[in-house]
């Protein structure tokens, strides 16, 4: 059995997220406090009572994910877990699978996703961007709604998460136009998410530029035996190809379908969502219905216990 670990990206995050995992152990906080020294404000108060929008601002919300994702890995390796052969994460996710790996030190990635962060939203001012998921609607239909809903804006396909299951991006008003013809086309749902910039959207590349030249005085590891892979479904070795690649993914899709079937076909059996909340494992289990593979989201106490013992079987 191979391990696989995948990491959470924007739209996990909720107010008391992480609490039940933190009565476990003080290495939760811990994580939390390391960051909260890095951003200037503590973070994990700001997880625990909000506000909400203060949370679901992208500035806050990067570091966020990725010291939950950071916080529970740590929690996991405490409590002897088997150390994955795959990673990947999910668009902000990346980073975190990054830090999981050794591949870039945790503090200067909290530093870096808040500096993405500021730049995504700097790139489409609040209230001006969108992003929306897609639900019971082919690929192609969802193309042909973005490209109706555009009139001289932008709106695009931006995540494809899993069959059925696609999100888009782009100005906000574009992105409504889009949630109604895409309703009108047969969409079973589709709905805003607490997402507050078009990410992926070609909105980004302003961002993706200057987070370049960022980039390049960023040190980067690469860890030997953890194949990591990023949201161009590859796994970058050197440094110069994981800068690339952190640039790359800001401004174009994430096929996350793709990578998970990528992963199982080298070999992970058991995969489990390192993180806040389980909307991983549940795009992972519509991805690949075969019962025999075991996703788990490690979200509470309990589902830590089983997802290690699971991990000790193999």
């Amino acid at each position: 059995m191979s391990l696989a670990f995948v990491f959470p990206g924007q739209g996990s995050q909720s107010i008391g997220m992480m609490s039940a995992l933190a009565k476990a152990s003080p290495v939760i906080e811990a994580t939390f406090a390391e960051a909260s020294a890095v951003l200037g404000y503590d973070l994990w108060l700001r997880c625990q009572e909000g506000p909400l929008e203060s949370l679901n601002s992208t500035q806050c919300t990067q570091p966020a994910m990725l010291t939950a994702g950071v916080a529970t890995y740590r929690l996991w390796c405490e409590r002897g877990g088997a150390q994955p052969k795959l990673m990947a994460g999910h668009s902000l996710g990346e980073f975190t699978a990054l830090v999981a790996a050794r591949t870039v030190d945790f503090k200067t990635a909290v530093d870096l996703v808040k500096y993405r962060g500021e730049l995504m939203q700097a790139a489409v001012p609040p209230g001006q961007g969108a992003m929306a998921a897609i639900l019971g609607l082919e690929d192609i239909d969802i193309d042909e709604a973005c490209s109706e809903a555009s009139q001289g804006q932008v709106v695009e396909a931006v995540n494809f998460n899993a069959p059925g299951q696609v999100v888009i991006a782009g100005h906000a008003t574009a992105v409504a136009r889009a949630i109604a013809l895409a309703t009108a086309k047969g969409a079973r749902r589709a709905l805003a998410l607490p997402i507050s910039v078009p990410a992926h959207s070609s909105l980004m590349q302003p961002a993706a530029e200057k987070l370049r030249i960022r980039l390049e005085s960023t040190a980067f590891t690469p860890a030997s035996g953890v194949a990591v892979y990023g949201v161009d479904v590859k796994t970058h070795t050197g440094a110069a190809d994981i800068r690339a690649g952190l640039v790359k993914q800001l401004y174009t899709p994430v096929y996350w379908a793709a990578t998970v079937r990528t992963m199982i076909a080298a070999g992970a059996t058991q995969i489990v969502e390192c993180g806040p909340g389980k909307i991983l494992t549940g795009l992972n289990r519509r991805v690949d219905k075969n019962r025999d593979l075991k996703m788990t989201a490690l979200e509470d106490p309990q589902a830590l216990d089983d997802a290690l013992a699971t991990a000790k079987l193999s």
